[in-house]
């Protein structure tokens, strides 16, 4: 899946760069779509990626943070 990402943002990339060199409306318009379509695409495989280290930290701290925490004595 990393092969993916990099490849769509590779491509985005390009894309973008392209456009700003075009000096058609419609090429650059074209251009500019796809490297949309490209950014919406890495996106979602991104969105897809877990993210182990990240949530597992989070999940340790919370559980910590629970077990500390000192009850309200009002």
């Amino acid at each position: 899946m990393n092969k993916e990402l990099r490849e769509f943002r590779r491509l985005e990339r390009v894309c973008l760069e392209q456009a700003a060199l075009s000096t058609m409306d419609l090429a650059r318009g074209g251009l500019l779509k796809v490297a949309d379509d490209c950014r919406i695409a890495a996106e979602a495989i991104e969105a897809q990626t877990p993210r182990r280290a990240f949530t597992g930290a989070v999940q340790a701290l919370m559980q910590v943070w629970s077990t500390t925490r000192v009850p309200n004595r009002h």
